[in-house]
This record gives structure tokens, C-alpha cells and sequence, in this order.
């Protein structure tokens, strides 16, 4: 199923000529990882304080974009770049799992917000990056089957930051959308167990 992950070999293309200076500069693919991990965790530490500044939430989707962008050059660098290590796979799968929990999470103290169909969201989103990576213990390829993966997750949150910084006050709709988006994403820890199964026979 269609994801907005299927963007990613066009948004590398952009990120070709970023990702080159940086391994010209010495950087590796771990420390742009972990710089992912660090700027999600002090954002979501920054909205946890500051729940209801709009300039908080509006900073959200920046966070969000800014990650996608890492998490290209990391992968890049790892592929084109001969930096691919163990533990640069742990630190990936790892780190975004880690990075969801701390930037989504403090949606939940967010006044009027549902806080338990954010946290089920998260949940739900850490079980499905799980399946796809138990793809390859069965001897599958690593799944990232849609139609709720990690882009879809921050490109949910980054809009209900951006529509709760323009002033939308949270109400029926966010709790609609965030078990929407809790539906979507057991449907996609499904496809991944059925993709990966099918590989692997």
C-alpha cells in the first residue's frame, strides 16, 4: 500500500550533495543518528514544558522535517560512503523509535488533546516498526510496508502541531483522527507480518 515513504529515493536525491560534505567533513553516519535522536528528544522535552506555546508547536514541524532529513543522510552515508556498521543498524532502528516516543508522547499533556489515543498511536507505531524489523529474523528483507509507517506518523503530528499553533482548538476531530491513525497503523503491522511471511516461504 501507498505510503509517503515511497517519497524517500526522491527526497535523497535532494540530500545527494548535503550528505558528500558531510563525509568530506570527517562526519559519520552514527553521530548524524544520534543528532536526530537529540534534536527530537530536546524538542519534545522543550513542548513538554511549554505545552501550549504556539511557537513551541509551530517548531514541531521543523523538528519533524529536519529528522526526515538525517535519517536520509544517515542512510545514505552508511550505503554511499562505506560507513555501514552493526551498530549503526542498532542506533537506527533504535533511534527512531526512541525519537517517536520523546517528540509524540508530549502531545498528551497538551490540554484537550486525547491523551490516550496519543499514546495507543505511539504504540501501535513502535509494534509496527517491531514487525518490520522481525522481518528479517524469518530471513525476509526489513518491511516497510504502509499505509501508516514513520513518515506517515510524523507527517500526522507535525500537522496537528502546525493546526493547534495556528490557534485550532483540539476537539472531536483530533480524537477522530489520531484512532484513524491507530486503525491505520495495526492494518500496517498486518501487511508487514503477511509481507514478511510470504518473503520468506
Amino acid at each position: 500500500m501507498a505510503t509517503i515513504y515511497d517519497l524517500k529515493p526522491a527526497f535523497q536525491n535532494l540530500l545527494r550533495r548535503p550528505a558528500g560534505a558531510l563525509a568530506g567533513a570527517g562526519v559519520t553516519a552514527n553521530q548524524v543518528t544520534l543528532a536526530a535522536l537529540l534534536m527530537s528528544a530536546a524538542a519534545g522535552l522543550l513542548l513538554l514544558a511549554f505545552p501550549t506555546d504556539r511557537r513551541v508547536l509551530a517548531l514541531v514541524p521543523v523538528v519533524l522535517f529536519l529528522r526526515m532529513a538525517l535519517n536520509a543522510i544517515d542512510g545514505m552515508l552508511a550505503r554511499d560512503h562505506g560507513m555501514k556498521s552493526k551498530l549503526g543498524a542498532v542506533l537506527n532502528e533504535l533511534g527512531d523509535v526512541v525519537s517517536d516516543a520523546a517528540l509524540y508522547l508530549p502531545f498528551a499533556f497538551i490540554p484537550g488533546v486525547p491523551a490516550g489515543w496519543v499514546v495507543l498511536v505511539v504504540l501501535v507505531g513502535i509494534l509496527g516498526e517491531m514487525a518490520g524489523v522481525v522481518a528479517v529474523q524469518i530471513g525476509a528483507s526489513r518491511r516497510y510496508d504502509g499505509p501508516f509507517g514513520k513518515s506517515d506518523r510524523a507527517f500526522l503530528f507535525g500537522l496537528v502541531a502546525l493546526l493547534l499553533a495556528a490557534g485550532v482548538e483540539p476537539g472531536a476531530w483530533l480524537g477522530m483522527l489520531l484512532a484513524a491513525a491507530c486503525a491505520l497503523g495495526v492494518l500496517t503491522i498486518f501487511n508487514r507480518v503477511r509481507a514478511a511471511l510470504r518473503e520468506a516461504r
